[in-house]
């Protein structure tokens, strides 16, 4: 018999690897980095807003696309 917190634990990590794959938890990474090692720093500014850190996460991921159509 199949135990259902294995199948569930299964689930998590699957659904976790998908995240991480398709870079749908980049914002999560990015607010555990910027409290692991830039919390205390004087000179850093606070972590960009949901909002922000997609306009320029996708601005870096098209920045070089060049297209003739």
């Amino acid at each position: 018999m199949l135990n259902l917190a294995k199948i569930g634990h299964f689930f998590l990590h699957l659904w976790r690897g998908v995240r991480e794959l398709s870079g749908d938890d980049a914002y999560v990474q990015y607010l555990k980095h910027h409290a692991a090692f830039h919390a205390n720093a004087v000179d850093v500014a606070p972590a960009l807003s949901r909002k922000a850190f997609f306009k320029l996460w996708q601005d870096s991921q098209w920045k070089d696309v060049r297209r003739c159509c």
